[in-house]
């Protein structure tokens, strides 16, 4: 297989694009900026759903399936909601197509018009709020822990295959209850549980944070984020986790009897996160090679490559393989025999290193004889050989141990990217080279604002874990109580 990626040195964004392509992830589709995710690339993002599913079901949370159609007059409901969304909506006028008898093919029927426009989906808080206030009643119909997996449209006009399309896949969590201090902790669980499935499946370090008040969800009192640090040193959101106050449930005038028998507005959070995360995936890992994917989310952990000349070779070295998918099968590791005979094993092993499959062994005769298998890391791109009797021990222990590599790698490349900042000067300098700055600022909107303009890198998150440190802004010299941290971004 011929190279087919550029390299990330020459042009990184360039890189991305061939690698989402040539890899079989997605592809563009007719209706600009949109996506067509294809089998290889729906497959990892199934890996991500189930471990996401099965995260949140542990923490007491339900899915349900609400409308794709919101009517208009929801959104004007809350505010900054609108105001937040009102640009990338998507908006459903009519409801029929008729004969073009003038200029041939079909027309809007303009009879059709509906009475009120529906918007097309690009968050549910709107149409999930007048659905509650059906259900509660009573503090003993709170909490309600509900999780959502659909599609939103917010009409991008800038798009990037996964990390910014005017269609996207993500999951969004709606929850209600009596009271701020437990909608304040299922914010604070469910950021938990982004940070540790980034950490421990996507491999992906972040940071936990609160964003500030220009950067937080439009409707939210405060919005919790993590954010991680992609290998061209720029940021990317990984997550947000909203605390909503009772903003929504005034909206649509959700109330309870409390148990003091006096009515109260519910208390609201939302959360999600995306088909971006493929983007993070991505380009958090991979090399000029291809994708590497961490083992917990590959979709195929082990690739098995028969090498022979004659049928009869071929027979043999094939049934040995699949003996050996058997037993790893029996483990829980997800393997595939490649047996086909149309393509040479240089070619395949080729397609399986821009795949990103995370282990690759090849067998042939000389290995049947000797009872020995090759063994190669996507990671690290190293070879050993193995005693096919030891395979399931030491198959088990190499992907666990590439899972902490691969995150370690990452770790090891943030640390080596973060910088502490104390002069303006430096913040320029350092803000062309990249990575998470870790600045003072004064707590201005305005300021913040300014660094932007000046240098397109934005206020990320403030730390959960930063203590308060005496300062001065890194743009005004005003006083400053505590560092953030800044980045350029996707």
């Amino acid at each position: 297989m011929a190279k087919v990626l550029t390299s990330r040195s020459e042009n990184y964004s360039q890189w991305y694009n061939d690698l989402v392509i040539k890899a079989d992830l997605a592809e563009n589709s007719a209706v600009r900026g949109c996506m067509v995710i294809k089998p290889y690339g729906y497959a990892i993002w199934e890996k991500i759903q189930a471990e996401l599913d099965r995260m949140f079901k542990e923490t007491g949370h339900v899915n349900a399936y609400f409308p794709l159609f919101i009517p208009k007059s929801f959104f004007s409901r809350e505010a900054q909601h609108v105001e937040g969304f009102a640009k990338e909506c998507a908006v459903v006028t009519h409801y029929r197509l008729m004969k073009d008898e003038v200029n041939g093919g079909l027309k809007v029927d303009p009879s059709a018009k509906l009475e009120e426009e529906l918007i097309v989906r690009p968050t549910s808080e709107t149409i999930i709020w007048n659905t509650y206030k059906n259900w509660i009643q009573s503090y003993r119909d709170l909490p309600i822990l509900i999780n959502q997996w659909a599609n939103v449209v917010r009409w991008e006009m800038r798009t990037r295959l996964f990390l910014r399309t005017a269609e996207f896949l993500w999951q969004e969590g709606h929850t209600a209850h009596e009271t701020s201090d437990e909608a304040i902790e299922e914010t604070r669980k469910i950021l938990d549980v982004y940070s540790t499935f980034a950490e421990e499946f996507l491999a992906i370090p972040v940071i936990k944070g609160l964003k500030t008040e220009s950067e937080k969800f439009a409707g939210a009192i405060n919005t919790y984020c993590i954010e991680a640090l992609m290998q061209d040193g720029k940021a990317l959101q990984a997550g947000t986790s909203h605390f909503l106050g009772q903003n929504f449930a005034k909206a649509f005038d959700v109330k309870y009897a409390s148990r003091e028998g006096r009515e109260e507005y519910v208390w609201a959070t939302s959360w999600g996160v995306s088909t971006r995360l493929m983007g993070a995936l991505i380009m958090a890992h991979s090399d000029d090679n291809g994708l590497v994917l961490p083992p917990a989310l590959a979709p195929q952990q082990v690739v098995i490559v028969p090498i022979y000349k004659t049928p009869e070779e071929y027979t043999a070295t094939c049934n040995r393989a699949h003996a050996i998918k058997d037993s790893l099968k029996k483990l829980g590791i997800t393997v595939k025999v490649d047996d086909r005979d149309t393509h040479k094993p240089g070619w395949k092993f080729a397609e399986y290193e821009l795949k990103g499959v995370p282990l690759r062994l090849a067998i042939g005769p000389r290995d049947m004889e000797q009872g020995t298998i090759e063994v190669a890391r996507r990671d690290t791109l190293t070879k050993e050989v193995i005693a096919q009797d030891q395979l399931t021990t030491v198959i088990p222990a190499l992907l666990d141990t590439m899972q902490k590599d691969i995150f370690n790698k990452a770790f090891n490349f943030r640390a080596q990217n973060t910088f502490k900042v104390d002069t303006w000067e430096e913040f320029l300098i350092q803000v062309e080279k990249g990575g998470f700055i870790s600045a003072h600022w004064d707590g201005d909107p305005a300021t913040e604002k300014l660094i932007q303009e000046e240098t397109k890198a934005t206020i990320r998150c403030i730390p959960l874990d930063s203590s308060e440190e005496a300062g001065q802004c890194v743009r005004t010299g005003k006083p400053s109580f505590r560092r953030v941290i800044f980045a350029r971004s996707y």
